[in-house]
């Protein structure tokens, strides 16, 4: 019989973890429009992704004491009321990062017309996801420009670029932050009117990290006026009612899936079980899945190419946008690229 005094709530579209907690726990299975206040009163963790909002409202007058988000962002939850109520929080830091890098490599191969070798990449954000966005960018001989102000504070030395050079020498523009309104380096909208205002070479841009780094309107200009060129968009401001101007212009537009691997979600899964279980002390579990391994060091431009092809999901999305959440929940996973 499962420990009825361990009550948990798990989001029903996390993957490869159905039943691996009944044993020890009383869970219920929720979508996320089900994780109400009502629903998390009497409630001691939570497993969730981003379409929860975790703050005040839903958790004010709740039981909870754990939140383990299977994703890298913690943007959706309040951490700082969560600190306020003791409420630890977690999260899975790089577990989607390979799947990221693929998608951002498969998107400009559909929209690059030169050899890889002839541009300069702007990474903006080098954590695990923009060190394998540079890494395997070198790999293609692309000149890289590593932008990350807290990891340059933090660590000094060369090699640093600001988003200004980015701005002046980039022709690709791609985004690997976290969504951030305070401390010495905020994120939200970081790429708005005077960033665009800067922009030198009509970059590509790509964003595949949080949809409020980029200011929305502001792109819309920026493109209008020619600043910017192509548009990759797979997070947008105000999910998943996302704006119908910027999506007219974006030439690739995919429903928050740019980490949608299989293999992103069985690291994700296990690291938000290992979480629930050392908090609440019930044994280890394991998903069926075998866990991967880590990103290839390289890729080849054929294997890019034969891993993932991202047209299906934009084609989707442009005739029907209001299927956003739909398209995303039905998205079949993919496996990440292979080392070349």
């Amino acid at each position: 019989m499962p420990n009825s005094n361990i009550r948990l709530i798990i989001e029903k579209n996390i993957p490869f973890v159905k039943g691996l907690l009944d044993p020890y726990a009383t869970v219920r299975y929720l979508a996320p429009e089900e994780i109400t206040p009502k629903a998390v009163r009497e409630t001691d963790g939570l497993m969730i992704r981003t379409r929860t909002i975790c703050d005040r409202e839903l958790l004010g007058r709740s039981e909870v004491k754990m939140i383990a988000t299977a994703t890298i962002g913690t943007d959706h939850i309040d951490e700082d009321y969560c600190r306020s109520r003791t409420i630890t929080v977690t999260n899975a830091p790089g577990c989607n990062a390979p799947a990221v890098a693929q998608y951002v490599f498969a998107t400009l191969m559909q929209v690059i017309n030169r050899p890889l070798s002839s541009y300069t990449i702007g990474v903006v954000g080098l954590g695990h996801v923009g060190e394998i966005v540079a890494r395997w960018a070198e790999a293609f001989d692309m000149k890289v420009l590593r932008c990350d102000p807290p990891r340059q504070e933090a660590e000094g030395g060369e090699g640093w670029c600001s988003l200004d050079d980015i701005a002046r020498e980039a022709d690709i523009v791609t985004f690997h932050t976290p969504l951030t309104r305070d401390g010495d380096h905020p994120t939200f909208h970081m790429a708005g009117e005077e960033f665009f205002g800067k922009l030198r070479r009509s970059p590509i841009l790509i964003n595949s990290a949080r949809g409020g780094i980029v200011d929305t309107q502001a792109l819309v200009e920026a493109k209008k006026y020619g600043k910017v060129d192509p548009l990759i968009i797979d997070c947008w401001e105000g999910e998943p009612s996302i704006d119908a101007g910027l999506l007219a212009v974006t030439s690739i537009a995919t429903p928050h899936i740019a980490g949608y691997s299989k293999e992103g979600k069985i690291r994700a899964s296990q690291i938000a079980l290992d979480a629930l279980t050392t908090f609440f002390m019930m044994p280890r579990v394991t998903v069926e899945a075998p866990l991967p391994p880590a990103a290839a060091r390289s890729v080849s431009k054929d294997e890019i190419l034969r891993s993932y092809d991202p047209m299906p999901e934009s084609d989707a999305l442009k005739a029907h946008p209001e299927n956003f959440e739909a398209i995303r929940n039905a998205y079949p996973l993919r496996h990440e690229a292979r080392e070349s």
